[in-house]
């Protein structure tokens, strides 16, 4: 029973590490565009390309 003078402590400090990263996420704008990042992902950027082919004869 004595770990628990430690582990509560330890578990409200994380906690609260917690929601102060949450809330600086959110005030510094992390959550402004959620759309945009899955459109990124899926849309074409560049037009595909035709392969190279080698314009000299092939030998036989």
């Amino acid at each position: 029973m004595e770990i628990l003078v430690i582990l509560v402590p330890l578990a409200l400090m994380l906690g609260l590490t917690g929601l102060v990263a949450f809330l600086w996420s959110l005030r510094s704008g992390q959550y402004d565009d959620l759309d945009g990042a899955a459109w990124r992902a899926i849309a074409d950027d560049e037009p595909p390309q035709r392969p190279e082919t080698d314009m000299a004869p092939a030998k036989r």
